[in-house]
């Protein structure tokens, strides 16, 4: 079915399926997790490069110049939480279990609570690419539910070992095309595949439930990008399929539609961070946020702008900004074999301090 009516013949039954009452569903969202009994608004950041950028011997420093541990700077700058990507088995060695750990146990020892996000990839997953770890190609669909299960609890298990207890923990990155293809994926370019909602809901359940085994308490999240678009329709089938979740994640990049312009996704995320909540009875987290560099100022009042209305919500649990440690044109090695620019939505200024974006998590 062409996509554009699926998703208005989904939402329209979504909103008569609401209107007569939300089904007793006891695997459904909003099921509990620690952060949907506090009001407080979390200011984060992934900072997942940090230990890749300081091998590349990259410091970091303060508003006043001095050189300083980077999650120390964090909580100098006024972020309360951590976000950590982990990979399956990277080929480059970052962001797998230990150095998840590592990164883990220096947030720990600065107070900043952890938001774990686990890929299921041995690299990047997001709406374009959600390729499946090597190591579990060819398996069955209840062999990868256990690889995924047993991925999830070794890591959690480690950081339980030291004492340290993930606040939030997301089963999948950006998810909206399912995860671990070609096992999880809803569709392709000739349509929707045959059991994929089915696939990827068992797959990412499988993690939910790996999560509660080892932290009961701990916010499992299901995470999709593009908080501007209205995706009421992903969120009702997910859920019409028994996927399971505390907490809805979302990504937002508020300058990455140029016809629609940052005022308006700034408007659209805030518009649809509400809806989405009440509709399926949960808070909302804005895992993953960025504005581009190369104008500080006009990125200060972007971030600034979305922010400042974020934080008046009380259906928004808080903001992560993503990598805002990258400056001076740093790229991983890697994105050099692939002809890749480097990411330019740091928050530093170019000699590796805090950029003006930045001063709206201090507020």
């Amino acid at each position: 079915m062409n996509h554009s009516i699926m998703k208005t013949v989904l939402g329209v039954l979504f909103l008569f399926l609401t209107a007569c009452g939300k089904a007793d569903n006891q695997d459904g969202p909003g099921q509990g997790g620690a952060e949907n009994k506090e009001d407080k608004f979390v200011k984060g950041a992934d900072i997942s490069w940090v230990t890749e950028m300081e091998q590349d011997r990259l410091t970091f420093k303060n508003a006043q110049g001095v050189t300083i541990d980077c999650f120390q700077l964090m909580k100098e700058i006024g972020m309360d939480a951590i976000r950590l990507r982990v990979w399956v088995n990277p080929q480059v060695g970052f962001c797998n279990k230990a150095d998840v750990l590592a990164k883990a146990r220096r947030a720990h020892a600065q107070g900043l609570k952890l938001m774990i996000d686990f890929h299921y990839s041995d690299w990047f997953a997001d709406p374009g690419r959600q390729n499946m770890p090597a190591d579990w190609d060819g398996k069955t669909l209840q062999e990868l539910r256990q690889a995924v299960a047993d991925h999830t609890v070794d890591v959690l298990q480690a950081l339980k070992s030291e004492g340290i207890e993930p606040a939030w923990v997301q089963v999948g990155n950006e998810t909206r095309n399912g995860m671990m293809w070609p096992a999880g994926q809803l569709w392709n370019e000739q349509g929707d595949l045959t059991d994929g909602w089915k696939n990827y809901v068992s797959l990412s359940n499988a993690g939910y439930e790996a999560v509660k085994s080892i932290f009961p308490e701990a916010n499992v999240l299901v995470h999709i990008d593009n908080a501007w678009d209205d995706q009421t329709w992903w969120f009702g089938k997910f859920t019409q399929f028994g996927g399971k979740f505390d907490m809805i994640g979302l990504s937002h990049y508020p300058q990455t539609h140029q016809e629609l312009g940052w005022e308006e996704m700034n408007r659209r995320a805030l518009e649809h961070i509400q809806l989405w909540a009440e509709r399926f009875d949960c808070r909302v987290m804005i895992c993953e946020v960025g504005v581009k560099s190369a104008d500080e100022a006009l990125a200060a009042r972007v971030l600034t702008g979305f922010m400042t209305e974020a934080m008046k919500l009380e259906q928004c649990a808080g903001v992560f900004y993503w990598e805002p440690q990258v400056y001076g044109g740093w790229k991983p090695a890697i994105y050099n074999s692939l002809g890749w620019g480097a990411y330019d939505m740091g928050a530093f200024t170019s000699d590796g301090r805090p950029a003006a974006a930045l001063d709206v998590f201090s507020e």
